[in-house]
């Protein structure tokens, strides 16, 4: 089972719990004698996120309005169902629950993922987006094969049509702004990546595409490779040369070859252009994410600073 960074969890009595929201067509107050329709059954039709909370959390207090916004932001592609752990005991224990706020997500009649705590709204957006999909997602998935065979132009109008019809879809403004990137308009990228709701700014795949493209303005041109290497060969310490090639290096996506190359560069002139090469290392950690290479690098990095 997949299960989201944890966040704020409440253990012990901090107050009362906020407002009833059950009067909304997709949240639903769920208890011992309705969970088996409604969050089972009916998760045979449509996801149900099932949030276990008791009135004494206030944390559950801080994450309930952010799900009920969002349930009806989804409009009915899930179903927010509320459980209230001191009233239905018995269902939090076969669900192994042990502290709260903790959140499930029921598809098919089965529970698939969850999360603990109060996340940020951009964490809960990640986590209900991999499970739950939308209209507007084959359009993406046709504008994204326009681009591979070679049209970037109705590429582009696919996903502008795309976005004027499902405006909350994140996965349309990334894909336009990967698409400004690989044709060469990082200016473009970056302001289609700034229109993003203030929420969505510190997820990872904007980070990681804020970082392709901080990669995109620092790397060579095709032609300079042969002559930077050249440079490298009869000055192996020359600090120019070995940015401008780690830049290529992530650019052709040899990622093993640009960390290694800013990391000599650490070693031979840490102070270069104000610690570009640790800044680009930092940067190229985003990119990579989880990647073991990151791992690894870290640790050369750490040894290299003390």
């Amino acid at each position: 089972m997949n299960r989201a960074t944890r966040g704020t969890i409440c253990r012990s009595p901090t107050g009362e719990i906020g407002r009833n929201m059950s009067d909304s067509p997709h949240i639903f107050d769920v208890n011992e004698s309705n969970f088996e329709q409604i969050v089972i059954q009916g998760s045979q039709q449509r996801p149900v996120l099932v949030d276990f909370w008791a009135s004494w959390c206030q944390p559950c207090q801080m994450l309930m309005p952010t799900l009920a916004r969002l349930a009806e932001e989804y409009a009915g592609r899930f179903i927010l169902a509320k459980l209230n752990t001191e009233e239905n005991q018995s269902i939090a224990t076969h669900y192994g629950i042990r502290s709260i706020p903790n959140v499930k997500l029921f598809v098919g009649g089965r529970e698939v993922d969850e999360f603990a705590g109060a996340l940020p709204e951009s964490a809960i957006r990640d986590f209900l987006d991999k499970h739950i999909p939308r209209e507007s997602d084959s359009e993406v998935e046709a504008a994204l094969q326009a681009f591979a065979d070679g049209d970037s132009a109705e590429a582009l109008s696919l996903l502008q049509q795309a976005r004027q019809s499902d405006p909350g879809n994140t996965r349309i403004a990334l894909a336009m702004a990967q698409i400004h990137a690989a044709a060469g308009d990082p200016a473009a990228a970056e302001a289609v990546l700034d229109s993003l709701p203030a929420g969505e700014q510190d997820s990872a795949e904007v980070s990681a595409l804020r970082s392709q493209l901080l990669f995109a303005k620092d790397a060579p041109q095709p032609g300079e490779l042969e002559s930077l290497r050249a440079r490298i060969a009869d000055n192996p310490k020359d600090s120019e040369a070995g940015y401008k090639l780690a830049m290529a290096q992530v650019q052709a996506g040899d990622y093993t070859s640009a960390l290694d190359q800013l990391l000599a560069l650490m070693a031979s002139d840490r102070d270069y252009k104000d610690g570009a090469a640790r800044q680009a290392l930092l940067r190229l950690f985003d990119l990579l994410g989880d990647d073991p290479l990151v791992a690894q690098a870290r640790r050369r990095l750490f040894n290299l600073m003390h």
